[in-house]
């Protein structure tokens, strides 16, 4: 159920009363239409048959405790969920076409159990429960100011506090000897073979403005500024992404060199380089931050090829930073990837490689270990076809 400001609300009985209050999902999950209160003596196996029948546990005991039924019920899921049956059973997807498919499905349904342990929270992101703590800020940080009481999944509150220390921290950037700071919700440049292709291709004769499209946290613009570029305009449609991108620049010192837009794609003008490091998957996103790894039917990427020769100067180059997962994944081929970049009127001026360091990369019990280990990041110089 909705309310006239289209905020969703969950329903719950208690103490003999229906109650309700304002539902909050970043991942997008709908308000569980079932709601039973739990507290510490609700058992781990009972809270493992409630998430699994869909419903919501609606937590009113101490909160530590809260978070050990958590742990619990991931224990259960990783042991009993899908990948646990194969390992046990001997059995395998036949392709890794399929095997990305399973595992996706499996990601999205431990997602969905996992989240129904709810907790309250009041209307300036205070827990009213025992042990809780102080998550005003990085709820704050991740939603904006409250305006009322609402709920939310333990595991997301999670995810906002484990965001707020990335965003506390930083994130090291070798090409930067400096960190960036990422927002909740905004991919973290983790994988930082993308920013080293970025730090070392030589960059086009006489290059002084550049384009960002889908700027992120801001990281690739930061480097292209390091690296002497007078303007880098970057381009982003989120607002967190936005908001972020901007105060990492602000906090490096760049702000003159760079400037923060909100565009679908790509800003007015020409510029000298065009550079892109648009999601690597083919897909449909199941969350916000998802959106920085799927691309549904390559949007950003077919709508970047195709905008790029009405936007560089003359002489100018278009950099194409991408995985070549999804061609491991059969989720893409090669042919295809060059017969977008030839209809876009684009020649390939040149390719430099780099395989990724990220744990995943070497992990040999990843669902998807085969193709990982097969993976290569790639920055495309593209030109405007002779």
């Amino acid at each position: 159920m909705t309310t006239p400001d289209g905020a969703a609300r969950i329903h719950w009985i208690e103490h003999g009363e229906e109650r309700s209050a304002r539902w909050r999902s970043e991942s997008g999950w709908p308000a569980p239409k079932k709601v039973v209160l739990a507290d510490d003596t609700m058992s781990a196996d009972a809270a493992w048959r409630h998430a699994l029948n869909g419903t919501a546990l609606l937590w009113r005991g101490d909160f530590q405790n809260a978070r050990q039924l958590l742990q619990a019920l991931v224990r259960r899921v990783d042991h009993k969920g899908p990948r646990a049956k194969r390992a046990r059973t001997g059995k395998a997807p036949a392709t890794l076409t399929e095997q990305f498919h399973r595992h996706r499905l499996a990601q999205l349904q431990r997602a969905r159990t996992l989240a129904m342990l709810l907790i309250p929270f009041d209307a300036e992101h205070g827990i009213p429960l025992r042990r809780a703590p102080d998550v005003r800020e990085a709820c704050m940080e991740a939603y904006g100011a409250a305006t009322e009481p609402y709920i939310a999944s333990l595991r997301e509150l999670l995810g906002v506090i484990g965001a707020h220390e990335w965003r506390r921290k930083g994130v090291f950037i070798p090409a930067l000897d400096e960190r960036i700071h990422p927002w909740y919700g905004v991919f973290s440049p983790v994988r930082g073979e993308y920013v080293e292709l970025v730090a070392q291709a030589p960059l086009p004769a006489g290059a002084t403005l550049a384009f960002d499209i889908g700027a992120g946290t801001g990281v690739l613009s930061a480097v292209l500024a390091h690296r002497g570029l007078q303007g880098v305009l970057a381009t982003d449609v989120d607002e967190r992404a936005l908001g972020c991108a901007r105060a990492n620049v602000e906090r490096l010192g760049l702000a003159g060199q760079v400037e923060i837009v909100r565009a679908d794609l790509y800003p007015e003008g020409r510029a000298d380089l065009v550079v892109c490091n648009p999601p690597w998957l083919p897909g449909k996103p199941s969350s916000a931050i998802e959106y920085a790894v799927y691309d549904p039917d390559s949007r950003m990427l077919k709508g970047f090829l195709a905008g790029l020769k009405d936007h560089l100067r003359d002489g100018g180059e278009g950099w194409l930073i991408l995985s070549d997962l999804a061609e491991h994944l059969s989720l893409r081929s090669r042919d295809q990837l060059l017969g977008w970049i030839n209809s876009a009127g684009l020649d390939v001026a040149g390719r430099h490689d780099i395989r990724p360091t990220h744990p995943k990369a070497s992990d040999p019990d990843d669902p998807l270990a085969a193709a990982r280990m097969a993976e290569v990041t790639s920055l495309w110089r593209l030109q405007v076809a002779g």
